[in-house]
């Protein structure tokens, strides 16, 4: 009995171990990598000089000193992100559900809807933005419409697929279960199809939340209206200002940590709470 209450007293330490190693190897790896950036010796290794790869200390300095612009750029860049991430995700589980309530329809729409993951999103943004140039006289409606659709076709996507899949790999004979108990299709839904779907909805959406971030950077790219993050990236690059376009990648790779983190803690809390 001791040596079982020895082995379940390890099981319970070692996740926390495991979590923490998983947040404290990236932090190291990290900062070695910001240390020889910042040393010059990644130039050194990559063959390359200050001007294409600025120092981390150059690139902060401008982050500090364009604060407002960029925030301005930021808000532009969540604006679309997080649009095109709730209307995706909606149209997606609402897709999932007419494909697990009539298998004989949804199961090819599915696969169509599946699809779109396979375009490339450089390919899909340029048509999206020509297609939407008579959505409005105004530049950035039209520019808003057309990012806005990108990012929700992405998200669309991997929504529909997931969410199917949880509303339909039902544990064994828990339906039959349901049935034998004489429960109509509305109480099989909501007590078994709908609580069974909720840990695919966070599997969907660890792929959505990074590819709303990526599809709404490169569709900014493409459109007509110049604002976002993605958009001052290129500008900065065409001009050759290294400097401010790294700045900008580097808020484009705090944005997408930032929106995956709070992915995780919305995810571990509702969890966490459905499992009590």
């Amino acid at each position: 009995m001791i040596k079982n209450l020895k082995h379940n007293n390890f099981i319970h330490t070692a996740k926390p171990r495991s979590d923490l190693t998983g947040i404290i190897y990236p932090v190291i790896f990290g900062v070695f990598l910001i240390f020889l950036w910042q040393s010059e010796a990644l130039h050194f290794i990559l063959s390359t000089n200050t001007f294409t790869l600025p120092l981390p200390s150059r690139i902060f300095s401008v982050i500090s000193d364009n604060l407002p612009k960029i925030a301005k750029n930021v808000q532009a860049t969540v604006t679309v992100s997080v649009a095109g991430l709730f209307l995706g995700s909606i149209f997606g589980y609402l897709i999932a559900l007419f494909g697990a309530l009539s298998p004989k329809w949804g199961a090819g729409g599915l696969k169509i809807i599946a699809a779109f993951n396979a375009i490339p999103i450089v390919a899909l943004a340029p048509v999206i933005t020509n297609l939407t140039k008579d959505v409005s006289r105004d530049a950035s409606v039209r520019s808003m419409f057309a990012k806005i659709l990108v990012v929700t076709l992405f998200c669309t996507a991997a929504m529909s697929v997931n969410a199917f899949r949880g509303l339909t790999e039902l544990r064994p004979f828990s339906q039959d279960l349901l049935k034998s108990y004489a429960a109509g299709k509305a109480q099989i839904f909501f007590k078994l199809r709908l609580p069974n779907s909720v840990p695919y909805i966070f599997t969907a959406l660890r792929v959505s939340v990074p590819a709303s971030i990526i599809s709404a950077l490169v569709s900014e790219y493409f459109a007509e209206y110049i604002i976002g993050v993605g958009r001052q990236i290129r500008e900065n690059i065409v001009l050759a200002q290294y400097t401010s376009a790294w700045a900008y990648i580097a808020v484009a790779c705090l944005l997408g940590i930032v929106f995956y983190l709070l992915l995780l803690l919305c995810e571990k809390l509702f969890l966490k709470r459905r499992t009590r």
